[in-house]
């Protein structure tokens, strides 16, 4: 599944999400994603840096993560709030602009899982912004990069 193909998800509006089978139990696949450690490990933006992660190993409703990022060269920090979560199947965090990225994972059988990364602009008070910037193309293309780097991850 090195080159598992990852697949538009309609989600609604301002929101961009992408699908990929990951041949994992979804057990194996949550503790990658709901370990902010590990992001960079997962990236397929570019933008995380591999800097040292504050917050807990393991995320839950309401931890709060700050994680190194760069984008156009520029280095930075965000500190993010899980939102939601639902324990081996659901975490979702929430980026200081407001803007949110959720991961869902539906064991489809005892070895793979369907894995959803979703890019939700739609909690911000003016979301078209994401859009005449060009964020919302910018962040599918992360997102088919990331789902891509989880999948060969477990290839």
């Amino acid at each position: 599944m090195a080159d598992a193909p990852v697949t538009p998800v309609e989600s609604g509006p301002h929101k961009v999400a992408r699908r990929v089978t990951v041949n994992a139990p979804a057990a194996d696949v949550f503790a990658l994603v709901a370990n902010p450690h590990r992001h960079p490990e997962l990236d397929g933006s570019g933008t995380v840096r591999d800097t040292p992660v504050k917050g807990p190993e393991k995320l839950s409703r309401g931890a709060r993560f700050s994680v190194g990022m760069k984008q156009y060269g520029v280095p930075y920090k965000i500190t993010s709030t899980v939102t939601d979560y639902e324990d081996g199947k659901v975490v979702e965090w929430q980026h200081p602009m407001g803007h949110r990225w959720r991961w869902e994972l539906s064991q489809s059988s005892p070895t793979t899982t369907e894995v959803t990364e979703t890019f939700d602009y739609s909690t911000i008070k003016i979301p078209k912004i994401i859009e005449i910037l060009g964020y919302d193309k910018k962040n599918g293309q992360g997102i088919e990069g990331t789902l891509q780097a989880l999948a060969a991850r477990f290839a």
